[in-house]
């Protein structure tokens, strides 16, 4: 059996077209991004091998080409999940991946372009599982949501646009921290509670797996309506809750797919 077998209903939600992946890399000097990754697709023709469109990844690009260790967190819309580590093999220009993502239902009628290359990824373990209910999704949010009015955000963080802040403030959307773990590949968790915290930080109740204090931790935000940014910051561990002080934002898509907004 191979590793992608082992789970049950991990090769489904793998190919599920607009199943919300995600994919957290790190760069040379060991800092996380964590940037949505739809187009990641199970390999037909090799076992444990994973796919990518390159497509407005400009620093998941230069990540990999740094370092190319992998955290991959695949989410259904019933908020069954997944976490997996992988490594970078290669980019491919042309060839059956590249044809495969090109005529997706994602990209066949991109109005921008279709993908410069394909990335390949090949698994290196199934870190754990989790399943997640609507009632704890709500328990969370109006916990984090309480707790913010006693907490305080960190210094020294951006002030992060108001666009920003009314996405993270929705309860209904996927939310993931990224950060470095001990053997050096990137952790990924969910944390669908994560919130606005003032102007500058931004607050989550803490689940089973979160970031060790003072860690630099990457968070993003994917909402039904393929809105997308990421941010960058220090993490604060309180008692049931954690705080990110936010250093860096980042828009996900277009028209500033990349661009620095905070």
């Amino acid at each position: 059996m191979t590793i992608l077998e082992s789970s049950p209903g991990l090769l489904e939600a793998l190919h599920g077209a607009m199943t919300p992946k995600f994919a957290a890399t790190r760069s040379a000097e060991g800092t996380p991004n964590v940037v949505p990754l739809v187009s990641i697709t199970p390999a037909e023709d090799q076992v444990d091998t994973l796919f990518f469109g390159n497509f407005l990844l400009r620093k998941t690009i230069a990540n990999l080409d740094q370092d190319p260790r992998v955290a991959i967190l695949v989410i259904t819309p019933e908020l069954r999940g997944w976490v997996l580590t992988a490594d970078f093999v290669e980019w491919q220009r042309t060839g059956s991946y590249v044809d495969a993502q090109n005529s997706s239902a994602l990209l066949r009628y991109n109005a921008y372009t279709g993908i410069r290359n394909a990335g390949i990824l090949r698994v290196r373990s199934v870190e754990g599982s989790f399943a997640i209910s609507k009632l704890q999704v709500a328990r969370d949010f109006v916990l984090t949501r309480l707790a913010a009015f006693g907490a305080r955000g960190g210094d020294g963080g951006v002030v992060l646009p108001l666009a920003v802040r009314r996405e993270f403030a929705r309860m209904v959307a996927v939310k993931v921290l990224a950060w470095g773990g001990e053997d050096g590949y990137p952790v990924t968790a969910p944390a669908l509670s994560l919130s606005p915290l003032g102007s500058s930080s931004l607050i989550a109740w803490r689940g089973p797996v979160s970031p060790p204090d003072g860690a630099t931790v990457a968070a993003n935000i994917l909402t039904f309506a393929a809105i997308s940014y990421h941010v960058k910051g220090k993490w604060r561990q309180q008692a049931r809750t954690g705080t990110l002080t936010v250093q860096e934002a980042y828009a996900g898509g277009p028209p500033l797919p990349g661009g620095r907004v905070a």
